[in-house]
């Protein structure tokens, strides 16, 4: 890594290089998901391998750090990210004299101080979760706080350390995808867990009870898929204090995102418009009811009243109108999944002759399973229908024919995850919602990826005329 100080990615203006620009063409892989599993050599040799098959973004899941069962989606901070992914040679001592760490930490310090002292303390107390501290931590006394901070001085700033070297060598990550013409886009759950240094330094921005439990908790009512719901146990925002306070916690989220990203997707979008609100005493997500929160105010906030700068929906699921409004108000894209476009419903988003410029086409998303995968799940006369619908006789061509219909249609980007690319099956599947174990694990090798490979990529981005990166 550099000894060279990088310019400071927070004064720049969030910029949105693609969406207004030449449609762009880009593969869905977590970096967990490369050969190393690192931040390493890995990336930028996987950065070569896009611009050498013609992908111009590069799309991953949200890189903070997991807590147990490893989903990035259930983190301990909406701004730490996982120092798991750091190469080993990273790990040293820290330097407590380099300037450029100390203004990096300075100017961190809204999340950092709170973020590298939860997780002094969750050591300290066995990894229980923070409203299980004594009071003294739990409610975050002053002098209690201030002498655990002196007696560990040490540990919190290697704590610190490790978030300053990710951050750097990001930023070499993100010059060298750059200098090829290749975007970096990212992902923000929009809720955060409870256990989490965010709610537990922050605890007037959630509905929260005296003793910090949730009051109610996220998830989604009963469905044509669930006769439950889903049931997901994050605490609810208290969208009136966060309004009150101009939404100051959010845009700090996200000002940090684009630190790291040029694109966002902002996870259950829909939530910005209304959210389901369950009663923590609740086991299922049955009772509970849709509560209207101040998602148009956010974005007008956020975004200035100017041009969307590189925030992209997720509106997957029984979306609204009110929902679609206030997605088409900020100019916002939103998805269409392949796999989800084969029913019977003519004005279905996601077949592909309903997907438009304002959607970002996927053949399957890392809650999907694999293109192959899913396709080898379906009934006889699914499969019929699917092949019907494609325009082909062999169900050797349907994961081709499925990211040739993403790449071709009018969709501002087209994202396909590796597996498909590899047409791998189902044991290649990143993650199957609702189940805890065996999920996040799936890596390639580089032996998978040759020059064949690499040339029918890159031609089917030039006949879907899209984007080319500098190989």
């Amino acid at each position: 890594m550099s000894n060279e100080p990088l310019p400071n990615e927070r004064q720049r203006p969030m910029k949105n290089p693609g969406l207004t620009q030449a449609r762009r063409a880009g593969v869905l892989l977590h970096p967990t998901s490369l050969p190393s599993g690192k931040l390493d050599e890995d990336a930028f040799r996987w950065l070569d391998v896009m611009a050498e098959a013609g992908l111009s973004v590069w799309q991953m899941l949200p890189l903070g750090v997991p807590q147990e069962h490893n989903s990035p989606y259930q983190c301990l901070s909406s701004f730490a990210i996982n120092p798991l992914l750091l190469a080993d040679h990273f790990l040293d001592e820290v330097d407590a004299l380099d300037q450029h760490f100390n203004d990096w930490n300075q100017l961190q310090s809204h999340w950092l101080d709170d973020y590298s002292l939860f997780v002094l303390l969750k050591k300290k107390h066995n990894q229980a979760a923070w409203f299980d501290w004594p009071e003294e931590y739990r409610f975050r006394d002053k002098d209690s706080l201030d002498r655990i901070k002196e007696e560990h001085k040490k540990d919190i700033l290697a704590i610190q350390w490790q978030q300053y070297q990710l951050s750097q060598f990001w930023q070499e990550i993100r010059h060298y995808a750059h200098v090829r013409g290749i975007t970096l886009f990212g992902d923000l759950p929009i809720f955060v867990a409870i256990d989490s240094a965010d709610v537990w330094s922050n605890r007037e921005c959630f509905l929260l009870d005296s003793n910090g439990k949730p009051q109610f908790v996220t998830g989604v009512p009963p469905d044509y898929f669930s006769a439950t719901g889903q049931r997901w146990g994050n605490p609810h925002y208290n969208w009136d204090y966060l309004k009150e306070h101009d939404f100051d916690w959010w845009i700090k989220r996200i000002e940090y995102q684009f630190e790291w990203f040029d694109f966002l997707r902002i996870d259950h979008f829909r939530g910005l418009e209304a959210v389901w609100m369950i009663s923590a005493n609740s086991d299922t997500a049955v009772d509970g009811h849709w509560e209207k929160v101040p998602g148009d105010a956010f974005l007008a906030r956020l975004l200035h009243n100017k041009e969307n700068q590189g925030l992209i929906a997720e509106d997957l699921g029984i979306i609204t109108d009110e929902v679609r409004s206030l997605r088409k108000k900020y100019n916002l894209p939103g998805m269409s999944v392949l796999q989800f476009g084969f029913d019977q419903m003519p004005d279905n988003p996601h077949k592909p002759e309903n997907i438009t410029s304002d959607h970002v086409a996927y053949t399957g998303t890392h809650d999907n399973d694999t293109t192959q995968g899913w396709f080898d799940s379906l009934q006889a006369e699914e499969q019929q229908n699917v092949m019907q619908v494609l325009g082909i006789d062999q169900p050797s061509e349907v994961v081709d024919r499925m990211i040739q219909n993403a790449i071709n249609s009018p969709a501002c980007m087209a994202i396909i995850p590796l597996q498909d690319f590899l047409k791998l099956g189902s044991e290649a599947r990143m993650n199957t919602p609702g189940i805890a174990e065996n999920n996040w694990h799936w890596q390639f090798s580089w032996n998978d990826i040759d020059t064949k490979l690499l040339h029918s990529i890159r031609e089917a981005v030039i006949n879907g005329k899209r984007h080319l990166p500098v190989s």
